[in-house]
């Protein structure tokens, strides 16, 4: 009994984020907005939610989620700001704190209809039951304490006394920012950014915030002392508070970016206890915040620079190879063209991505790339597709730097060699310069050898970058011995091009190796 397909038409599987994030996007495709059918699924319907569910992946809801974003960088740059330089709550902008409120108490009542991925069996979760449990136990208690209107509570009772207490409890919007966190965390996995810009963006991000949110608490512990005279900021602008906002901001900034920084000049420093004990603090955070800087800095650098150290390493290595074995210039050259050309195709991936695939979608894709060169050349000429099709699913495409051989002479006939692109390929005979051929692009190289399974009579040597398709000579007998009509086909075309080139053969081998050769191709 054949085994179910899980990639029928009628059904377009999903696939999960196997990190549990549910919108990070692959290569234009949003992947990991796909769920996984359990294993024996017969299902050939999409599943359908239910009613009155908002489905995670709809574009309306996605584009929601980006609006909330905007709102949550608003209310982590004024939420500081209305703690520390905004003294008495009524001053402060709050109507546009309540609607922006308001926008996520929306969002509170909607979470409780949007479906879920299951962690464990990377299922979608439709039940409104479980969602609403999974919600409750989890995000719902700190949700709705960063939306609660205090400060409008507080204006029914018109009193200032326990101001400071209110504005604690409005710090409380701050447990948006993880909204942000997972933001750059999908952006991370999005091959459509760039990962190191992305990680920068994250870390100025932080590095901003932490400067904005300590010079806004340390202009509030100089507001708030009884003696505005005795603090870091009253000793050099004694009537700070009539002072604009702009100008009192600014001096925090300025503050809190040279203490961050080391650099001290020495104009704004404590004048008492609470801002030394403040300072200490802010200091020791900045010795964890500055190596956690400097330890992503140095993995985006070792990261970036890692491959081209290797390069340089194993050239020089190469290179004092050579000098101290006495190699040839010409050998020492095909080695460090070869080692460039490694260099240059690592960085591709594209056997590493082949690797991971399925077995039939590798041939798909080498059907896709080399059927039709592969079906030009003249040994292949009216055999069959199926013939051509198992012969390119059993070939691998390789990269030659210029100047450097495919094949010796009298090397054992062990590969078959298809030119698919690249300039002349050079033959050479007993190791002269003498050129004796040229194969250009859709060419074989090395045939004679493999066919008459003898050594290979001729060296190729590139010209230029090349690349070149492989098969090894038993595949290549079997395929043969499979098919035996198309073998045959084979075997004629090869000895119609061996009668055509007689003369060259026989300048080559006066042993008459060409009777040879044709007495090897009319034995079955």
């Amino acid at each position: 009994m054949a085994c179910p397909s899980f990639c029928t038409s009628s059904w377009a599987p999903r696939l999960p984020c196997f990190d549990g994030d549910s919108s990070s996007r692959f290569g234009g495709r949003n992947l990991s907005g796909d769920l996984l059918p359990s294993l024996g699924a017969t299902t050939q319907q999409p599943p359908k939610l239910r009613k009155h569910l908002v489905s995670p992946y709809d574009p309306r809801y996605k584009v929601w989620e980006i609006f909330l974003i905007l709102l949550v960088v608003y209310s982590a740059w004024i939420c500081p700001l209305e703690f520390a330089f905004l003294r008495y709550l009524p001053r402060a902008p709050f109507i546009v704190d309540d609607v922006v409120n308001g926008f996520f108490a929306v969002d509170i009542v909607l979470t409780f209809f949007v479906p879920y991925v299951d962690s464990k069996s990377y299922l979608l979760v439709d039940d409104p039951k479980k969602i609403a449990v999974r919600y409750l136990s989890s995000w719902f208690a700190f949700d709705v304490c960063s939306t609660f209107p205090f400060h409008s509570i507080s204006l029914l009772f018109n009193r200032h006394e326990h101001s400071l207490g209110l504005k604690f409890l409005n710090a409380l919007r701050l447990w948006r920012l993880r909204r942000v966190s997972s933001l750059f965390a999908r952006l991370e996995k999005d091959i459509r950014f760039n990962y190191a810009v992305i990680r920068c963006t994250k870390l100025i991000s932080v590095t901003l915030f932490a400067v904005h949110c300590a010079g806004c608490i340390n202009y509030l512990i100089a507001d708030r002392y009884p003696d505005p005279r005795r603090t870091w900021i009253g000793a050099s602008m004694p009537d700070f508070r009539e002072a604009g906002l702009w100008a009192r901001y600014v001096t925090s900034l300025y503050w809190s970016i040279t203490t961050m920084t080391t650099t001290g000049y020495g104009d704004l420093h404590a004048e008492n206890t609470r801002e030394m004990l403040f300072g200490i603090a802010y200091m020791l955070f900045n010795l964890w915040l500055t190596a956690y800087l400097i330890g992503n800095m140095t993995n985006l650098v070792v990261h970036s620079t890692s491959r081209t150290r290797d390069f340089r390493d194993m050239v020089q290595a190469a290179s004092e190879f050579a000098a101290r074995n006495q190699l040839p210039q010409q050998i020492e050259e095909q080695m460090l063209n070869h080692i460039c050309l490694r260099f240059r195709t690592e960085g591709l991936k594209q056997q590493e991505t082949l690797e991971i695939l399925p077995k039939a979608m590798r041939a798909s894709i080498s059907l896709c790339l080399f059927f039709p060169v592969v079906q030009g050349s003249y040994l292949f000429k009216g055999v069959s597709s199926g013939f051509i099709q198992q012969l390119v699913t059993e070939m691998q495409a390789e990269y030659y730097a210029p100047k450097e051989d495919v094949m010796l002479q009298n090397d054992k006939p062990s590969d078959l060699h298809l030119l698919v692109s690249g300039a002349d390929v050079l033959a050479f005979l007993d190791g002269t310069e003498q050129v004796c051929g040229k194969a250009a692009e859709g060419e074989l190289l090395g045939e004679t050898g493999v066919m008459s399974n003898q050594p290979q009579p001729f060296t190729f040597r590139t010209t230029k970058l090349s690349q070149v398709l492989r098969i090894s000579r038993s595949k290549l007998m079997d395929i043969m011995q499979e098919n035996r009509e198309d073998g045959e086909i084979i075997r004629s075309n090869f000895q119609q091009k061996l009668r055509m080139e007689q003369r060259l053969y026989i300048a080559m081998h006066q042993d008459d190796r060409v009777g040879a050769f044709e007495q090897t191709l009319l034995d079955p």
